[in-house]
């Protein structure tokens, strides 16, 4: 028990008289940002790609962007975050003669990545809408996009909320890989607490409860939204 109190009391050191919270604070902020954007950058993506499939295939032009996207969807699913991070910084980067810092490029292949998820999240909840909301969305002279982007769209996001707060709470935990890119997240704030203080166990316990309160923040926002919602369609 002594042995827990005095790590404590090095990390609790560290963390103040050494301004250990400067780096937590900027880990914490980076973390926000890439996975925020990322899921910004998804969702449009998404949006874009579920729209292109369940465009009815008649034509050569819509079978076509159909296999690009799936495609898309098939690369960007199949590969872990960490290659992906590893591939765009330490390959395309150097051959694009492209100059983009750490936590940019995490924004950038988080957005990607995303995207692929949330356009077959996106597709079903489209697809749970009913489809007679297209055709009277037709029938009154509107077109496919419109349609899509005013009816369709607005009702599939309200379906398919629980799951996209799940893709936005994946995205956190998952900014603990972006250190291989030379971004500054929580994961590298308390390994410099624990490299200085020769002791990691708590500061990895505190990254811990961290990642934890935001999860349960992201849930809480995710279910009152909900519940928002729910009020809204009750009234109407």
């Amino acid at each position: 028990m002594d042995s827990f109190i005095l790590k404590i009391e090095k990390f609790i050191e560290i963390f103040i008289e050494y301004k250990g919270y400067t780096k937590v604070l900027e880990g914490l902020k980076n973390t926000l940002i890439i996975a925020i954007l990322g899921l910004l950058i998804g969702i449009v993506i998404g949006i874009l790609i579920a729209t292109v499939r369940v465009i009815p295939k008649y034509k050569l032009l819509p079978r076509i962007l159909n296999a690009i996207c799936g495609l898309y969807v098939n690369l960007f699913r199949g590969a872990p975050m960490v290659v992906q991070l590893l591939v765009f910084y330490y390959v395309l980067m150097p051959l694009l003669g492209l100059h983009m810092t750490g936590v940019q490029v995490a924004i950038i292949v988080f957005g990607i990545n995303s995207g692929a998820y949330i356009s077959e999240i996106m597709r079903s909840g489209i697809q749970s809408v009913d489809q007679g909301q297209m055709e009277a969305g037709r029938a009154v002279g509107l077109s496919f996009g419109t349609t899509m982007l005013k009816i369709v769209i607005p009702q599939a996001v309200k379906n398919i909320l629980p799951t996209l707060g799940n893709e936005f709470i994946a995205l956190i935990k998952e900014t603990s890989v972006v250190s291989f890119v030379g971004a500054a997240d929580l994961y590298v704030a308390f390994n410099y607490i624990g490299s200085n203080s020769y002791e990691f166990m708590v500061p990895y316990l505190v990254m811990a409860i961290i990642y934890i309160l935001l999860v349960l923040i992201i849930s809480l926002f995710v279910k009152l939204l909900e519940r928002s919602l729910g009020k809204s369609d009750r009234r109407n």
